[in-house]
């Protein structure tokens, strides 16, 4: 008997019990990973060592890199095990904090609670076009109160309008992007609807606008995320483009 080879699996880290890794997951499934999905401040533990998992991505959160609290310590301290064993990792929004303040930078907030809440431009350097087959999105999903600042040895990827300077770096095979190119139509509804007191901070876009700035740039975004992910996860005989097959887009996984 010819023994049944085990899918390669990514570590999905989420910090809410609703939270879903959106169309990040249902990429990866697509591309033949399995998803080990876990949500540390929910007790879940977090492996010792990454031999059987092909790659980690850290999604958002409501929570700061900068609490004190243990769970978030923990799991700042655990980020020492992908980059020792070098494995791939990926870090959206919190997860990109998180890295940054892993390898010794400043995490941030300004005095008067501004933040980037719907869509807003960046500006790619060369090295982000590079990537992949795809060019780096333009107009990117942001939720978020706190940026980072660089850390020392890592690449700038990204730029934003000096508010958050820092949009996007590279250090080694861990990525951090302060976005989120996760999110599908139906969770910037329910975001917006669930954190509708959000919509009232500084600096945040009607829900409206969220939803219009969707359909204005998300092809653009799902194209790059599609072609990266392949790439980021070095998976042998991944797809470089979405599978055939792909859902209507409003129904991606939410």
């Amino acid at each position: 008997m010819i023994a049944r080879l085990s899918r390669p699996r990514v570590l999905i880290v989420l910090h809410q019990a609703h939270s879903t890794p959106g169309r990040v997951g249902w990429l990866l499934a697509n591309f033949g990973f399995a998803l080990d999905i876990r949500r540390p401040p929910l007790g879940d533990e977090l492996p010792s060592t990454l031999a059987e998992h092909a790659g980690v991505v850290i999604f958002g959160g409501p929570m700061s890199a900068n609490d004190e609290s243990e769970f978030m310590k923990r799991e700042i301290d655990w980020l020492e095990l992908p980059l020792r064993e070098n494995t791939p990792y990926l870090g959206l929004c919190l997860g990109a904090q998180m890295l940054a303040r892993k390898l010794g930078a400043r995490v941030f907030n300004h005095d008067n609670g501004r933040g980037e809440i719907g869509y807003y431009p960046i500006r790619p350097l060369p090295a982000a076009d590079a990537l992949c087959a795809e060019p780096f999105p333009r107009s990117v999903y942001h939720w978020h109160r706190d940026g980072f600042e660089v850390p020392d040895g890592a690449e700038l990827l990204a730029e934003g309008d000096g508010f958050f300077p820092a949009q996007a770096f590279r250090y080694g095979r861990a990525f951090g992007l302060q976005f989120h190119p996760e999110v599908t139509y139906a969770m910037i509804c329910r975001w917006t609807t669930r954190a509708a007191e959000r919509m009232s901070a500084p600096g945040a876009q009607t829900a409206q606008a969220h939803r219009e700035g969707w359909f204005q740039h998300d092809r653009a975004v799902a194209a790059w995320i599609s072609a990266f992910l392949p790439v980021w996860a070095k998976a042998d005989g991944a797809a470089a483009t979405p599978p055939a097959g792909e859902p209507s887009r409003e129904l991606l996984i939410a």
